[in-house]
């Protein structure tokens, strides 16, 4: 596949088999994120992986304890706390990525990170999604603590992973909105 083919077709996956993904591509995984670039080249991101399922399924309620007394659609609010729903779609991985308090712009560094990652997934058949849910639980100090997040760390993007069922058709994008497009006048 090649960088253009992977950018293209990368979407969100919620629907997994059960299957794990050895450890191995794991770490190609999160090697290809630290190949992002950095702000003065700082790296300030760390990792947590997680493929048990009790302490997805923890994270999950704890997400919902948050989440009840959030205003939302009824629509969602159905689909949240439908009974067995898990905030992670039942994948079978999650990787955490954090930031260190370093440089001008962690978070900023960590996102690029978690792209270089989700391409890299597309191009070996796996899918993945952001869970922007789980924000709110993963800043919790008992959930960093079982995560072995350190207090001064932040959990910027979690990622779930897993073998799709299939791979989501692309959607439609608008196009760009380009404010400007400023070029010198040549001689």
């Amino acid at each position: 596949m090649t960088t253009q083919e992977a950018i293209y077709s990368r979407r969100a996956v919620r629907d997994f088999k059960d299957e794990l993904i050895p450890e191995s591509i794991l770490h190609d995984l999160i090697d290809a994120a630290i190949q992002a670039p950095s702000a003065i080249n700082a790296q300030p991101w760390a990792f947590v992986v997680v493929q048990d399922k009790a302490i997805l399924d923890h994270i999950s309620r704890r997400t919902r304890d948050l989440m009840e007394a959030q205003p939302m659609s009824e629509e969602l609010r159905a689909k949240v706390f439908k009974p067995g729903w898990s905030i992670f779609y039942n994948a079978t991985t999650l990787i955490v990525v954090c930031a260190r308090p370093e440089g001008s712009h962690p978070e900023w560094d960590c996102c690029l990170a978690a792209e270089n990652l989700l391409l890299a997934a597309r191009d070996m058949a796996i899918g993945g999604c952001i869970i922007g849910f789980a924000w709110a639980a993963l800043a919790l100090p008992d959930v960093k603590e079982l995560l072995g997040i350190p207090e001064s760390y932040d959990a910027v993007m979690p990622i779930i992973l897993g073998y799709p069922r299939e791979f989501p058709a692309p959607t439609g994008r608008r196009s760009p909105e380009i404010l400007s497009w400023k070029v010198a006048a040549r001689a």
